[in-house]
């Protein structure tokens, strides 16, 4: 089996191709998905974690067997840029060698200025990578009760706009969305930096009946009102958009697709146009 994967579900919203570096990770976020998912224990799954055996030579023999066009997102299962056992030595390797075979990347951190260790790495891509981060809160208090132990939305910020000034397409992911005022604050900060060309935007699922807590339509048309007139590149998941039928998007604003990564000209197709 390919250590490359196909994610499903929401997952493949973000990304066609996976992979995961650590099984586990440091940040302890409250809302985290991956230890229920890998069916281990909160003990199990967060501390320090070690790369996944073997992941190096793993990977060159899926990249000398597949070629892959599309990007492959690390990550979906443990933050590549947390406090590593490695410390994040198996990344640097990883993304060198997904360089040499001409793959599309999409990095995905709430590691904050850890990333800028490889920024040489990711300047070598070109056009063929896009580095991002998750931000779900402007108050840094509340940052540290739902994220503990992940980098605070000032450095993460600060991170996005180092990347930006350097030439690196970045990307700011807003799932989960906890709390729509803090998301709101954190979207207009970025415009104001001017350090974000790509959004994708959803909410908390699956998470103590949270579809109760928030006006998820209002939400959604704040978003569009905020980021439509700047012109930027925004994907808003279907989580979301299910819950606010009648806020009109655009095809490009309901496909997942519409702006990866790829090493060869986009198509038109929208997975959850069947809505």
């Amino acid at each position: 089996m390919s250590i490359i994967y196909r994610p499903t579900g929401m997952a493949r919203e973000y990304s066609p191709y996976a992979l995961n570096i650590y099984m586990g990770c440091s940040h302890r976020c409250k809302y985290c998905y991956a230890p229920h998912t890998l069916q281990r224990t909160n003990d199990s799954y967060f501390g320090r974690p070690e790369p996944r055996k073997n992941i190096i030579s793993l990977l060159k023999k899926d990249l000398q067997k597949n070629v892959y066009t599309e990007q492959v997102l690390l990550s979906f299962v443990g933050d590549c840029y947390c406090d590593s056992a490695d410390n994040g030595e198996t990344v640097s390797e990883v993304l060198k060698l997904l360089n040499e075979y001409n793959v599309p990347v999409a990095v995905l951190s709430k590691g904050g200025k850890k990333m800028l260790r490889d920024l040489e790495i990711y300047k070598s891509f070109g056009d063929r990578i896009t580095v991002g981060t998750t931000l779900t809160f402007f108050d840094e208090e509340k940052s540290k009760e739902w994220e503990p132990f992940a980098s605070l939305p000032s450095e993460r910020l600060e991170t996005l706009k180092i990347l930006h000034d350097n030439g690196i397409k970045t990307f700011a992911s807003f799932e989960p969305t906890i709390e729509p005022e803090e998301s709101l604050k954190l979207i207009k900060k970025t415009i104001e930096d001017n350090s974000v060309e790509h959004y994708k935007i959803g909410k908390i699922n699956n998470y103590k009946s949270a579809d109760k807590w928030q006006d998820w339509a209002k939400y959604l048309q704040d978003c569009v009102d905020l980021l439509r007139p700047t012109g930027k590149q925004v994907y808003y998941k279907f989580c979301l958009r299910k819950l606010a039928p009648d806020v009109q998007l655009t095809p490009e604003e309901k496909n997942p697709d519409e702006y990866i990564v790829r090493t060869y000209p986009k198509t038109q197709l929208s997975l959850f146009d069947n809505e």
